[in-house]
């Protein structure tokens, strides 16, 4: 077994001591650096690895980051999530997340296990702060990927297990909570199959399970693993298993090998040959599987009961890869955007990406992936997303909010960066480099609020707070409704958006005042519809004059981008080039607020075929707004909708509220898509809008006495029905009634 080491790492950068090693080199030095210390950069490289925790919520993520934590020397006593005992997880270190018992914002550390270092990322697990995934799988190399051993795979373990798709991220599983009632591994396995699409197969054996769990088998090694002390960090290994597993130790030993053998040559033939493979083989192929996205192996435990910690570890260092083995391309600006492969190496000139923003009370704190080269402190980098050159005045290296103060730091690592104004995805090198790396996938946010200050004299603080949260988070979005002047705050959910408005009021004293929920509608057509409209105004002198032809046709639309296009097909010169652009602006425009509700459009493609201008009366104004009333033209002959957004609802409850929680959903005029029933918990699928998902929270803990918890994820946009299309355009018409009386 490995044993946890000193607290620094294995020497992957230079500390404030002065203690310099080959990856804290400045590249001027590079070139002087003999074979033997650029073996020894490499090899302590290929004992780096950067991972992240990720899960549906309450899956148990952050309870076992902090057995990581404590197993590996980072902290001497264990603390749990809500902070029950005045203190809280480490890595859950806002008082809002210690007072709900979730994360809310990711937390980085770094931490040593036998002689690898391993930088640790823990994420949130609610789908209102999925960007907080989504930009720490955009710069780790591998992932674990939590399964409660009760729920098994949930609505945020697939989004999870998609998100790491997208990136290409290796991965574990591990089976936590197998000492909770109704747990059953091999169930939540067959889901992993299943839902996921996975080829998985156990790398161990649970030893009993709910509260008689107590120790695991190691199929591939074929030992029992026991836990002893007080926080389960003495472990001894058995080399006789319990005659009462035996069988199952053999069956779940063969399915392992049988799976493996799907996507590995070497042992496939092994096992055609009837020769039984060795440990180092087992070992090396459950490598190479998941290194190639062909096997995932799962570990199982629980982490509150402080069991199977130490073999994941094990696991993340035996089978996730180190920076070495990914392969990270960037865009090169100055040769049309080439794709060229990144190299971790301290020799070469330094390529880094900011991934996430902190606002302290120290400033903006940039947190830095490097994947090429290396940074030290006063190093002058330049920002190629901006042009501007900027020094680093300060690096230092996170333990949650915590700060450890460095002098450089080398390829493969993960750092932060004090001073340096930047935005989140921007891409920062040296020695002239013009690459860009692909930032992460942003997704758009679901509704809004409107808000506004109690108090005047809060203004000031109101607007810095919007102004930070927005540098922080991608999916928070601001702006003023240009009609009617109110600050319009956009975001994932009813969560993400409480959440900040009480950071308003703890961290900038700004008590804010919200208006009802607004949905993000969407405006579509159906078919096509033509348009032959002529904008004609004489007010004496040179007047306006357009005239614009065409037609409106639909075009797919897929989740809440807005996606519209616009094609010119006039001849003969009938519409002059120079006014071209202002009937695409004009499109724009209309596409930006849509005429029954006033919504932005998406799903439509304009084609101009024809029109007619004036020598002297046509301007680009004039065909501006030709274009948005010809649009409303072919909107209205199209037959236009409106498109609400519905989410994928997944509710937990106890088993005897599965009527009344049954009975709710369809009172909000939901789709129930599966109804299933484990032990004394049932779990609900369905599909239910949006619009009718507000106050569910409570309606929930009032049915269930408090029981029952539920997710939601934005799923896809339908129509709505056409009562509720008659309101929604109704209301506008009102609204914009109002805003021209209150003009007068």
């Amino acid at each position: 077994m490995r044993r946890a080491a000193s607290l620094f790492g294995p020497g992957l950068f230079k500390s404030c001591s002065g203690s310099t090693t080959v990856q804290g080199l400045k590249g001027a030095l590079a070139p002087r650096l003999s074979l033997r210390l650029y073996a020894a950069a490499q090899n302590q490289l290929e004992k780096l690895r950067n991972i992240g925790i990720s899960a549906h919520i309450d899956s148990g993520k952050t309870t076992l980051t902090e057995r990581v934590l404590l197993y590996t020397g980072r902290i001497n006593k264990i603390h749990e999530v809500r902070g029950k005992d005045g203190v809280g997880a480490k890595m859950d270190f806002m008082d809002l997340e210690r007072e709900k018992g979730i994360t809310i914002q990711s937390a980085a550390t770094h931490c040593q296990w036998g002689d690898s270092h391993i930088n640790v990322i823990d994420t949130p697990g609610h789908v209102d702060f999925t960007i907080e995934v989504e930009r720490a799988l955009r710069v780790l190399d591998g992932a674990v990927l939590v399964m409660c051993g009760v729920s098994g795979v949930q609505s945020q373990s697939i989004t999870v297990d998609r998100q790491m798709k997208r990136y290409a991220v290796p991965r574990i599983v591990f089976i936590n909570k197998l000492d909770r009632m109704g747990a059953e591994p091999y169930r939540v396995i067959s889901q992993v199959r299943q839902k996921l699409h996975l080829n998985a197969a156990a790398v161990q054996v649970a030893v009993g399970v709910e509260a008689g769990f107590d120790a695991l088998i190691d199929i591939v090694t074929m030992q029992l693993v026991t836990f002893a002390g007080n926080s389960g960090e003495e472990i001894t290994r058995h080399d006789k298993i319990p005659q009462a597993y035996t069988e199952i130790v053999k069956q779940k030993r063969d399915e392992l090998l049988l799976r493996l053998a799907d996507g590995d040559d070497q042992i496939a033939e092994m096992l055609m040959e009837g020769v039984t493979p060795t440990v180092e083989q087992i070992k090396a192929a459950i490598r190479r599987g998941t290194l190639a996205h062909t096997f995932t192996p799962v570990f199982m435990g629980s982490a509150l009961k402080n069991r199977g910690v130490q073999l994941m570890l094990d696991g993340v260092i035996d089978y996730l890869p180190s920076p070495l083995e990914r392969q990270n391309f960037a865009l090169n600006a100055a040769k049309q955007e080439e794709k060229v492969q990144l190299i971790s190496d301290p020799k070469l000139p330094f390529v880094g990406l900011a991934f996430k923003l902190d606002e302290t009370k120290f400033g903006q704190l940039t947190f830095m992936r490097v994947y090429q080269g290396s940074i030290a402190k006063g190093d002058t980098i330049t920002n190629v997303n901006t042009d501007k050159r900027v020094k680093v005045p300060r690096l230092v290296r996170m333990h949650a909010n915590e700060m450890e103060d460095i002098q450089s730091v080398g390829p493969g690592e993960i750092c932060a960066m004090f001073g340096v104004d930047c935005a989140s995805g921007h891409t920062f090198a040296t020695g002239g480099l013009r690459y860009t790396l692909q930032s992460m996938h942003v997704p758009e946010p679901v509704m809004s609020l409107s808000v506004t200050t109690k108090k005047k004299e809060q203004s000031a603080n109101f607007a810095k707070a919007l102004a930070k949260f927005q540098r922080e988070d991608p999916t928070f979005r601001v702006h003023v409704d240009s009609e009617s002047g109110e600050t319009i705050i956009s975001g994932m959910g009813e969560l993400h958006l409480d959440i900040y408005i009480e950071r308003m009021r703890r961290e900038y004293g700004v008590e804010a005042v919200t208006g009802r929920p607004l949905v993000a509608y969407r405006e579509t057509i159906g078919c096509t519809g033509n348009f032959d409209y002529t904008h004609k105004k004489q007010t004496g002198g040179s007047g306006q004059y357009a005239k614009v032809i065409g037609y409106l046709e639909p075009i797919p639309y897929e989740g809440l981008q807005r996606v519209t296009e616009f094609a010119n097909e006039t001849v003969g010169g009938s519409i002059p080039p120079q006014f071209i652009v202002a009937v695409q602006k004009g499109f724009d425009d209309a596409m930006a607020k849509g005429p029954l509700t006033g919504f932005p459009i998406t799903g439509v493609r304009m084609v101009v075929t024809d029109g007619n201008s004036h020598p002297v009366d046509s301007s680009e104004m004039a065909f501006r707004v030709a274009t948005v009333s010809a649009v409303r033209e072919g909107m209205e002959e199209a037959g236009a909708s409106v498109l609400e957004p519905i989410m994928t609802v997944e509710v937990q409850a106890p088993a005897e509220y599965q009527g009344s929680v049954l009975a709710g959903i369809n009172k909000r005029k939901g789709t129930v898509d599966s109804a299933e029933a484990d032990n004394d918990y049932c779990r609900i699928r369905a599909q239910v809008s949006l619009n009718n998902m507000f106050g569910y929270a409570s309606d929930l803990r009032s049915t269930t006495q408090g029981k029952g918890e539920f997710t939601m994820e934005y799923l896809q946009h339908q129509p709505v029905t056409k009562e509720m299309q008659k309101q929604l355009v109704e209301a506008y018409k009102k609204k914009l009634a109002q805003e021209r009386a209150e003009k007068k």
